[in-house]
């Protein structure tokens, strides 16, 4: 047994490598492959399909020489990557580190496949202590944090994962090949859905902003621990028989559904369903094979398991390859379906349906499973195990900080000082999460309210990080989100002032796949004193202009504002002089940059556009207008202080 629960440690720790590599290589296809948005949604497609495609030919070479030799090789070469990454550069040795990283992985992965029959509790394991790492890390992870402490633990798990793959492998049984295959769409809902922090966090604040859950320290990130710990439950218990197998499906169906209606106000509860619907699918394939009861291990099993030195050799390696294609063939899902997911939002075509396709798979391959004549127990104990690393996730939302409401100055204030930003979500022009970047670019402003565009709060595309929150911790400043293309994308108002009477207003979509929003607050700033703000992203279809959108920002904030001060900011994709521009100054606002024009903000490393921009009400008086340099982002930060009217 111990030698059981060793093996499938290694498979976790290499399942949490894989991800690691994963959360560098896809936010990398975007914004280094992607350079911008200026290569076509169609190349970075196939870009990323090509390499899944290529992993296909892996099972073929499994059963040429061997799935040991295969393993360990695709190991090595996995945790060099990963350890890599953790100084990478950026730029393009950074996304071929992670592509080299990715294609050693899925070959890794087809290996211990060949060698393995039972993944269940090593995939459960790793897919579960990966969140709750990522959870306890503010899913801010180590390989974008650096330093000393991020490579002393990055070390450390390369370490223990070459270790496990040294060790001596059991003879496996014939079975194994329907766990193998759901191994990729289980991923891609685990990292969209179910096991994600980030989308946690966001669902909660939804509940928080409607009044359903009070905040606290725990608000965040209290649904992670429940969650592994129902998926790790679910997932080790063994098959569920009889009358209950459609139970674990079901749950996963409906969780799924919940998550594609884009509501934040059912986030949490897709996420629970979800979760537990896919540890319960899991479950369901989870057969044992004919491995020696006790999980000891001879040279002469080896040799046997990796198709050398015994009887049995052709069958044993047609075993191991056709494991083998099913773990490929299940990867190839998970990029099909992230790349079918998230380049609607580029190519303009409804996506909810992918997520329900890949569970309704999930849930067919999961049924379609026959139940072996008897339950044998797993090498993990599901309920100290679900414990253990739901403790660990706990530890997320217990050290978890609050963000109090703290002005700049007593009273209501002379002046406000206002910071408009495109932020990338959260990445650079080097293609690196470059938190600190961001957060020094808008804090050396001083600002009192601050504007973003291209919020993040969860896309698995993009690393699967809250990046509102991790900037709104730094700053100091309390945030509120609009969604845009779904309820993690979009805009936010940081503020130092209280803010009440939030409202988000859609526009007109005009085509754009993406989605565009306007969302506006108002600052309480003391003695009765209140402004209007709000913050847009215009985001018309490449061949026509974001006419009709500025014409509904502008009637949308004039009618929010009733005569108070307002400000409105954002990434307006129009200069001064078009007609999406004049659209502001038709409604009687002012150019609050107006003084320092040309006022280039895109691109940040060449700014040659003026499409970042800060209008007012006429009774604001705007001074010291500035687009700081910088590569945090795309785009350059817009500064402007505005000298409130007197009273």
């Amino acid at each position: 047994m111990r030698y059981r629960q060793l093996t499938t440690g290694s498979l976790a720790l290499g399942v949490i490598l894989l991800i690691d590599v994963l959360r560098v290589w896809l936010p990398g296809i975007i914004t280094i492959f992607g350079q911008a948005a200026s290569t076509p949604a169609e190349l970075m497609g196939a870009f990323a399909l090509g390499w899944f495609v290529l992993a296909m030919a892996a099972p073929a070479l499994v059963r040429r020489v061997g799935a040991r030799r295969v393993t360990v090789v695709a190991a090595v070469l996995l945790a060099v990557a990963r350890l890599a990454l953790t100084s990478a550069p950026g730029g393009r040795p950074q996304l071929w580190l992670a592509t080299a990283g990715l294609l050693a992985g899925l070959v890794w992965l087809v290996g211990v496949a060949g060698g393995t029959d039972r993944p269940v509790p090593g995939l459960a394991l790793g897919l579960a202590v990966n969140a709750a790492i990522h959870a306890l890390l503010d899913t801010y992870d180590l390989v974008w944090r650096g330093g000393w402490v991020a490579w002393l633990l990055s070390a450390v798990a390369v370490v223990l994962f070459l270790l496990g793959t040294t060790l001596p492998t059991a003879p496996p049984g014939p079975g194994g090949a329907r766990s193998w295959l759901l191994a990729g769409p289980v991923l891609l809902l685990a990292g969209m859905v179910a096991l994600a922090p980030a989308l946690a966090q966001a669902g909660m604040s939804y509940l928080v902003a409607s009044g359903d859950v009070a905040r606290s320290p725990l608000f965040g990130l209290a649904p992670v621990p429940v969650a592994v710990a129902g998926f790790l439950l679910a997932a080790l218990a063994g098959p569920t028989r009889g009358w209950g197998r459609p139970l674990g499906p079901a749950a996963l169906l409906v969780g799924v559904v919940l998550f594609a209606l884009d509501s934040g106000d059912l986030l949490v509860a897709a996420i629970l369903l979800t979760a537990v619907g896919l540890g319960a699918c899991l479950a369901l394939t989870d057969a044992p094979g004919r491995a020696d009861a006790d999980g000891t291990a001879h040279a002469a099993a080896d040799a046997d398991a990796d198709g050398e030195g015994a009887s049995g050799t052709d069958d044993s390696r047609r075993t191991a390859a056709r494991r083998g294609y099913a773990v490929a063939a299940g990867m190839l899902l998970f990029v099909l379906g992230a790349v079918g997911y998230y380049s609607a939002y580029d190519l303009g075509y409804p996506n909810a349906v992918v997520p329900v396709v890949v569970a309704g798979v999930v849930a067919a391959v999961a049924l379609a499973a026959r139940p072996s004549g008897r339950r044998r127990p797993g090498p993990l104990p599901p309920l100290r195990t679900a414990g253990g690393v739901a403790a660990l996730a706990l530890l997320a939302p217990l050290l978890a900080d609050e963000v109090a409401v703290a002005s700049n100055r007593e009273g209501p204030p002379e002046r406000l000082t206002v910071v408009a930003y495109n932020i990338r979500m959260g990445f650079g022009l080097d293609g690196r999460f470059d938190l600190a970047g961001l957060t020094a670019a808008i804090d050396r402003q001083r600002p009192d309210v601050v504007l973003l565009s291209e919020v993040d709060r969860g896309w698995l595309l993009n690393g699967g990080h809250d990046t509102l929150d991790l900037l709104s911790d730094r700053l100091g400043m309390p945030y509120v989100f609009g969604p845009a293309a779904d309820p993690v994308w979009g805009d936010a108002v940081l503020s130092r002032w209280p803010v009440t009477d939030p409202r988000s207003r859609p526009l007109p979509s005009l085509g754009a796949p993406t989605g565009a929003q306007a969302l506006a607050v108002t600052l309480d700033l003391g003695d009765g004193v209140r402004a209007a703000v709000v913050s847009t992203h215009l985001q018309p279809p490449p061949d026509a202009g974001p006419v009709a959108q500025a014409r509904a920002v502008a009637d949308f904030a004039t009618g929010y504002a009733a005569g108070r001060p307002l400000v409105v900011a954002g990434d307006l994709n129009t200069e001064p002089g078009d007609e999406a521009f004049e659209q502001f100054t038709a409604a009687g606002l002012v150019d609050a940059l107006a003084v320092a024009r040309p006022l280039a903000t895109s691109p940040a490393d060449d700014p040659r556009q003026q499409i970042d921009h800060v209008f007012v009400s006429p009774g604001l008086t705007a001074t010291n207008p500035v687009a700081p340099r910088g590569e945090a982002s795309d785009h350059l930060p817009v500064a402007v202080t505005l000298t409130l009217p007197s009273r």
